[in-house]
């Protein structure tokens, strides 16, 4: 009996591993791809979103825009055609909140450096003060590499209400008028639909790895 099991140890050891490799296999085929949410104002914290907005269910997109970059250059959705990207919400002498997330876009940056389906773009929210040069300033200190990452200035009104009404990224109200102040520390993961698929703490280094890892499992839905 013993010989019998000897002879036979070798041909039941590579059964073995040759089933456990056809199961993991199995297994991994029939597992379902991780997906993200679509986002829509119902889903979204109420405080988030415009009283004008709060039954939409579907079809929500980020509106059309008009702005200009830290070269001078015409920023429009056309830029982000077929992209995916990180938006936030920013002003250059903020001395709190925007430093640590201007690092926090930088490190998404440097993931993203070969990868040109995905870009970034941050809003002023004192267009008034951050002109293009005030940007390109910023840009210049900060790493900016414009081939990635758009920081825009424009009309105010615009701005605010991308903030709020497409963004849906501003707790406050108000209408973009000359005392109206948004400040927020939200980063935005918009797909190449114009959708939202995530919201993340742009202060929050664990959360900017979450972002990341929401980011790769993006650009995997588009490749199945």
């Amino acid at each position: 009996m013993r010989r019998f099991f000897a002879k036979y140890r070798l041909f039941a050891l590579v059964f073995s591993l040759l089933s456990l490799v056809i199961i993991y296999f199995i297994y991994d085929a029939l597992k379902p791809n991780k997906r993200l949410p679509i986002y829509q104002p119902n889903m979204v914290n109420p405080e988030l979103v415009d009283s004008t907005l709060l039954d939409v269910k579907k079809y929500h997109t980020i509106a059309n825009f008009e702005l200009i970059n830290q070269n001078g250059d015409t920023i429009t959705q056309e830029a982000y055609t077929d992209k995916i990207y990180v938006a936030d919400f920013f002003f250059t002498t903020c001395p709190t909140i925007c430093p640590i997330m201007t690092k926090n876009m930088a490190e998404i940056q440097g993931s993203i450096l070969d990868d040109d389906d995905v870009m970034l773009l941050s809003h002023s929210v004192t267009p008034q003060i951050d002109t293009v040069a005030q940007l390109k300033r910023y840009a210049l200190e900060k790493g900016v590499l414009d081939s990635k990452w758009n920081l825009v200035t424009g009309d105010k009104r615009q701005i605010y209400e991308l903030a709020r009404k497409s963004y849906l990224a501003v707790k406050t109200d108000g209408d973009g008028g000359p005392f109206d102040m948004i400040h927020t520390e939200n980063f935005i993961l918009v797909d190449k639909e114009k959708r939202i698929r995530g919201f993340y703490d742009g202060t929050n280094t664990e959360e900017i790895q979450k972002l990341l890892q929401d980011l790769a499992i993006l650009k995997n839905s588009y490749n199945n």
